[in-house]
C-alpha cells in the first residue's frame, strides 16, 4: 500500500478510498480480495539461523580470513625462530572475541524482532458483514472496522472514526511516557510527528482509557512498527567501538607477522649464501 497521510484525510474520504463502510464494515468477498492484495497483517522475519551457523558466518569476512592467515604465518615464524606462538594465540583470541560479539549482536536484533511480533499477535473485534466478530489480528485487512476498549492492543495502524475519552500508550513508538488523548478530527498540518497524529492509532500500542473505533489503513510491514521491523531486518552489521579496536589490533598483529615472516626468510636466505 502506498504511504498516505491518513491523518490529513476526512473519514468519508478514507471510507471511499478503502471501499468500506463505517457501520457495516467489509463483506467476506472484500476481505478475501484484500488479503490476496495486501497479504497477512504480520511482521516478516528473516530465516532463523542456528547458533553454529551464526558463529561460522563471522569467519566469512575477508578481514577475519586475513587475520587467521596472519595467525598461521606468525605461528610458523615463531616456531622456526624458537619464539613460541604467543602472537598466534593473541590473534586467535581477537578473532574469537570478534565472532562472539557478532553473534551477540545478531541475537539481540532477532529478539527485538520477536518482541515486536508478539506485540502484534492478538485477537481483534471487527465489524464484518454488519456484525461484530472476533478474528486473529493477522487476518485484518485495510478497510476493516476495529472496535477498541480499554486494555486492548492496537492490531494495525488505524484512522480513528469514533472516540469516547480514548487514550493510548505509544511510548514504544514515540517515547512519550504519558498516554495520548485521541480524537476523530482531521489534521491540517503536514509532516507532523507520530506523537502529534492524535486521530491515529498505531500497531502495538495500548488503549489505556476509553473506547472507540478505527478503520485499518496500514497492515503488516507498512505499519509504523512494521517499518521498525524492516530496519532491524535490513540494517547492516555495524561494528561496536570494541570491535573497531580489536580490528585495529588485528591489523597491527597482521603487519607484525608479515614483517617477521620477511625477516625470517631474509635471514634464512643469508644463511644459505654463507653456507654455500
Amino acid at each position: 500500500m502506498e504511504n498516505k497521510q491518513w491523518f490529513q484525510q476526512e473519514i468519508k474520504e478514507i471510507e471511499k478510498q478503502l471501499e468500506t463502510n463505517t457501520e457495516n464494515g467489509l463483506n467476506n468477498e472484500q476481505v478475501i480480495a484484500k488479503r490476496e492484495k495486501y497479504g497477512l497483517n504480520q511482521l516478516k522475519a528473516t530465516k532463523k539461523k542456528t547458533l553454529l551457523q551464526r558463529f561460522i558466518d563471522q569467519f566469512k569476512d575477508f578481514s577475519i580470513i586475513i587475520l587467521i592467515i596472519a595467525a598461521i604465518v606468525s605461528g610458523i615464524v615463531g616456531i622456526a625462530e624458537g619464539e613460541g606462538i604467543t602472537d598466534t594465540i593473541i590473534i586467535l583470541i581477537v578473532v574469537i572475541v570478534n565472532a562472539i560479539i557478532g553473534v551477540t549482536q545478531e541475537a539481540r536484533a532477532e529478539k527485538s524482532l520477536e518482541a515486536l511480533q508478539k506485540l502484534t499477535d492478538h485477537a481483534s473485534k471487527v465489524i464484518r458483514n454488519g456484525q461484530i466478530t472476533v478474528v486473529p489480528a493477522k487476518e485484518l485487512v485495510p478497510g476493516d472496522i476495529v472496535i477498541l476498549d480499554t486494555g486492548d492492543y492496537i492490531p494495525a495502524d488505524l484512522r480513528i472514526i469514533d472516540a469516547v475519552n480514548l487514550k493510548a500508550q505509544e511510548a514504544s513508538l514515540t517515547g512519550e511516557s504519558v498516554p495520548v488523548e485521541k480524537t476523530t478530527e482531521k489534521i491540517e498540518k503536514e509532516d507532523i510527528g507520530l506523537g502529534d497524529r492524535v486521530n491515529m492509532l498505531f500497531s502495538s500500542s495500548l488503549v489505556t482509557y476509553g473506547r472507540g473505533k478505527g478503520i485499518v489503513v496500514e497492515t503488516g510491514m507498512t505499519t509504523q512498527v512494521g517499518k521498525i521491523a524492516g530496519m532491524i531486518n535490513n540494517t547492516e552489521k555495524q561494528e561496536t567501538p570494541l570491535q573497531q579496536k580489536l580490528n585495529k589490533l588485528g591489523k597491527t598483529l597482521r603487519y607484525s607477522s608479515n614483517c617477521n615472516m620477511c625477516i625470517y626468510f631474509l635471514n634464512w636466505s643469508n644463511t644459505r649464501k654463507r653456507t654455500n
